[in-house]
């Protein structure tokens, strides 16, 4: 995917000499290995800083809501639905921006990594198409790409945007017979009891940071109901009552809308995996109602409007 940094440069050269866009979103590089960071590009002379490889993980449409300026945007395929999301939702208009489409091949899991290397410090990484190349002081290490991907990045099948204005690599094929909820149905087959006793144990480590909701681009509501003293809903104490609201409230409001993108696990500072939550939601909601967010910017939510024709097996 590094092939796409020059494509990226090129077309956010033209947009901003051309004054088509006000300001490009895309990522440079981090200041450490397996971190590059979103990037704001306004000039022309700042295009040269944008970079792509599998280090991209972060879901740029988290910087799209409210904007009111023209913006060129680099999407992968999650990124895609999310904008997809925020156009249904009225977060931004689809005059404002210019998608500049990245399919994609998955996003390297930094933590699997770094534990890989066993406490050693990295000073350059290199993707080599299958393969990933690091090497550091006594560190020379080859990894295989397909084996170190983000966990939802190996059960994608959108990897190709689903809505762009100019594309910065070729359509990949996408995944088939993929078991997207395999370990849903591990903890849905669970007694009433084990389910309890997972969830808690899932998020025991929770600090209650909030990393998770503001890494999320669909959780852009100006006040979250954490928030909120009048009325209060929640402690803001790591009591487990309160963690657990937050977990299961937030995954209902993300209910229809979540695009899995892992932006949630990404995040985590303590490597919960939070997305257990939304993707039984997401399952339940594909099931019911043959839904899937972000796919078509002409349909609203699936819990925001009603067809006759919706299944109704879960009525009793």
């Amino acid at each position: 995917m590094q092939a796409y940094t020059e494509r990226i440069r090129e077309a956010a050269k033209r947009l901003l000499s051309d004054e088509k866009v006000d300001v490009v979103i895309g990522f440079r590089k981090g200041t450490i290995p397996f971190m590059n960071e979103p990037y704001l590009a306004k000039t022309p002379e700042q295009v040269d800083q944008l970079v792509w490889d599998g280090n991209c993980g972060v879901n740029l449409a988290n910087y799209l809501p409210r904007r009111t300026d023209r913006i060129a945007v680099v999407a992968k395929g999650c990124d895609s639905r999310n904008i997809v999301e925020h156009i249904v939702e009225n977060q931004i208009k689809r005059e404002q921006l210019h998608i500049l489409g990245a399919p994609c091949k998955g996003m390297m899991d930094k933590r699997r990594i770094n534990a890989e290397l066993k406490g050693r410090e990295p000073s350059s990484v290199e993707e080599t198409g299958s393969e990933i190349k690091i090497k550091g002081q006594d560190l020379d290490l080859t990894l295989s790409r397909s084996e170190f991907l983000q966990e939802n990045c190996a059960i994608c099948i959108h990897r190709n945007p689903v809505i762009y204005d100019d594309l910065v690599g070729d359509l990949v094929e996408e995944q088939k017979d993929v078991d997207r909820y395999a370990d849903v149905r591990k903890v849905e087959a669970m007694s009433s009891e084990d389910k309890w006793q997972y969830f808690d144990d899932l998020i025991s480590t929770c600090i209650r940071c909030y990393a998770c909701r503001n890494a999320c681009p669909a959780c852009y509501c100006p006040t979250c109901f954490v928030d909120e003293s009048r009325p209060q809903w929640v402690g803001k104490t790591i009591d487990p009552t309160d963690t657990r609201t937050f977990h299961f409230l937030r995954a209902y409001h993300l209910a229809g809308r979540c695009t899995d993108c892992g932006a949630c696990e990404r995040s985590c500072p303590v490597g919960i995996k939070v997305r257990q939550f939304t993707k039984k939601l997401e399952k339940d909601v594909k099931e019911l109602f043959d839904y899937e967010a972000g796919i078509n910017p002409d349909m609203r939510p699936a819990l925001d409007f009603h067809r006759p024709d919706d299944p109704q097996g879960f009525i009793k």
